[in-house]
């Protein structure tokens, strides 16, 4: 039987393949659906446990030793147990550096990937999903599960915090407090801030899982890569180059909860990051739609 391109007149385009009644390409792969697949994965239900126990471990630790134990400067960790509010901040600066790392590498790096290790990418893009839908909707979704982690884990510290050492302002180091609706407004701001600083490692393990078809790489190299940046900041050597790596700006949010805040830092480190993660998202749908799909 021959095919409507054969049927076509010499010199003439082949008429446009048929497709089912009501289909709509931007209505593939929605996110509603999406969203319920990754919820309903171990690897999400295990990251949320590990948050959400975070604050009660540390809790514990602060009810055994002296917070305040540190030395003779005072840091935003010695007033860990003068509020839930306090409580709150230090589980956000603890975790910053390296744990909230974790599940943004892990819910961009296993997105794409996880569907090619399972051989099950070519299928979606056949029943059709456009590339650049399927993209987005994983996109959306991982950036979305991101978030959550990060406004989970202040939530229940401050559960956790103002149940252990009760609800009143938030007391800085330097001096002064912030009332109860200021500091939850600031954290408010915190946790913006350290979600647009980790964009970086969200495009760099998006753009790997679309690279390759282990997961586990995907992941483990955006973490790694997010701690060489935190390596090379550390390097005082680079002077002011070290002000073009997002590490450099990761902690600028403790600006934000000070009696005057300085919004300069903040600024400066979401631009640098916004830059190389619109980067990243940019290379990472340029090469996806020009890749050869085997898996």
């Amino acid at each position: 039987m021959s095919s409507l391109a054969d049927t076509a007149p010499p010199g003439r385009p082949s008429p446009p393949p048929e497709v089912a009644d009501g289909y709509r390409a931007g209505r593939a792969l929605p996110l509603r659906v999406e969203l319920v697949r990754q919820l309903k994965r171990r690897r999400t239900l295990v990251m949320g446990a590990v948050l959400a126990l975070l604050p009660f471990v540390l809790a514990i630790a602060f009810a055994i030793g002296d917070p305040g134990a540190g030395g003779d400067r005072i840091t935003l960790m010695d007033t860990a147990t003068a509020s839930g509010a306090n409580f709150a901040a230090v589980n956000l600066f603890v975790s910053a550096g390296f744990l909230l790392v974790v599940p943004v590498a892990l819910f961009c790096g296993d997105t794409v990937a996880s569907e090619a290790s399972w051989s099950s990418l070519r299928y979606l893009l056949a029943a059709p999903v456009p590339r650049a839908r399927l993209l987005w909707s994983k996109l959306a979704v991982a950036l979305a599960l991101s978030l959550a982690a990060m406004v989970l884990l202040p939530l229940i510290a401050l559960a956790v915090g103002s149940v252990a050492y009760g609800w009143g302002p938030l007391h800085i180091p330097t001096g002064g407090t912030l009332s109860s609706g200021t500091a939850a407004e600031r954290l408010v701001i915190v946790v913006a801030y350290v979600f647009a600083s980790q964009l970086v490692t969200a495009g760099l393990a998006f753009w790997l899982s679309t690279k390759t078809d282990a997961p586990l790489g995907a992941v483990g190299g955006a973490v790694g890569l997010t701690i060489v940046g935190n390596v090379l900041d550390a390097v005082t050597a680079l002077g002011d180059w070290r002000d073009f790596l997002p590490a450099h700006w990761q902690f600028a949010w403790v600006d934000a909860v000070q009696p005057r805040p300085e919004w300069s830092g903040m600024v400066q480190g979401t631009a640098v990051s916004l830059a190389y993660a619109l980067v990243l998202f940019a290379a990472a749908f340029r090469g996806f739609t020009r890749k050869d799909i085997v898996s």
